[in-house]
Parts: C-alpha cells; sequence; structure tokens
C-alpha cells in the first residue's frame, strides 16, 4: 500500500498491487487494474519511488532492529 494526496491534500492509501498505469497531464492520473482513475497531487516519480518502496519491503521482508539475521544494507 502506498500514501498518495488527493488534489485538495487529503491522503489516502492505495494497493500498489493494482496501479496498471501512472500519467502525467499535467496532473497525475493513476490507473487501476480495475479501470478505476484517480487523480493525485503527487508527482508521477514519487508515485512510482512508493511502489517501488513498498515491493521491495513485499519482496525483502520489513527490518526489525535487534533480531538475529537482521539484513544490513
Amino acid at each position: 500500500m502506498i500514501r498518495v494526496h488527493r488534489l485538495d491534500g487529503t491522503e489516502f492509501v492505495v494497493n500498489a498491487d493494482l496501479i496498471e498505469t501512472i500519467e502525467a497531464t499535467p496532473d497525475t492520473i493513476i490507473t487501476l487494474t480495475t479501470g478505476k482513475k484517480l487523480i493525485v497531487r503527487d508527482a508521477v516519480d514519487e508515485v512510482i519511488a512508493a511502489a517501488v518502496r513498498y515491493k521491495r519491503t513485499i519482496a525483502l521482508g520489513p527490518e526489525v532492529p535487534g533480531v538475529a539475521g537482521e539484513r544490513k544494507p
């Protein structure tokens, strides 16, 4: 899940697994696999970065300080 902002500045969360396309027109439009379109204030690059961070967290698992076998960056 990633946090994005509506044009009025309110924050909401989007399931990054459902993102099909992201385009700038100049507003950023996120199109989901369901066909729903979301217009957000965040720049395309910000949305992509948030989705990549989310995917990395899922793939690598959370880092828990002080736990044996903790991954190092």
